[in-house]
């Protein structure tokens, strides 16, 4: 299953702002679409469409059994009522992540950055979803989608404050920020 993000004119949810944290930006849009489907969606109009970025929902790569069921035990689903509030984090790791092995990139994921330790306090208040994009043809590696409610906002600062200081992070080679809020 296949979920697009669609960045133009119009969308599910209102576009607060487009910050580029690392490398090129995205261009501003007004809205973004959400779309699951088996394909990856496309444009209606493309002059409608400023950007598109797809990713695959997959296995949890880096994460061994004990910290699965940690995660599965208070992580919140995607889609409740009170989460109006939410963020694309598209991101591309640089070419030295890649050369490493999945065993060292394990080892600086959580032995060293400690990417869902330290995060599990996070949860349940804020629901994520991680889709991997690297081989689909897009620009980035990954694309984070979070939601939360409004009163959690500084709770998400705070937990992006926390995953951008780890070792993990200095192999980003290009991060957006783009926050959004739900339409009525």
């Amino acid at each position: 299953m296949f979920t697009t993000f669609r960045g133009g004119q119009s969308g599910g949810w209102k576009v607060i702002s487009i910050a580029r944290v690392k490398g090129e930006t995205l261009p501003r849009v007004a809205a973004l679409s959400v779309i699951a489907s088996e394909a990856i969606a496309l444009p209606l109009l493309p002059s409608q469409t400023a950007w598109r970025l797809a990713g695959v929902a997959s296995n949890l790569r880096y994460t061994e059994r004990a910290e699965k069921d940690k995660l599965t035990a208070v992580q919140a689903g995607l889609g409740r009522p009170e989460a109006t509030h939410a963020a694309l984090i598209p991101i591309r790791k640089s070419a030295a992540w890649w050369e490493l092995t999945q065993e060292e990139r394990r080892k600086i994921f959580e032995d060293k950055s400690q990417h869902i330790a330290g995060t599990l306090r996070f949860l349940p208040a804020i629901a994520r979803q991680l889709y991997h994009s690297r081989d689909l043809g897009v620009p980035f590696d990954f694309l984070t989608w979070f939601e939360f409610a409004p009163e959690h906002d500084g709770l998400f600062d705070e937990l992006l404050g926390v995953l951008r200081a780890t070792e993990e992070w200095t192999y980003v080679e290009r991060e957006v920020d783009i926050r959004v809020e739900r339409e009525a």
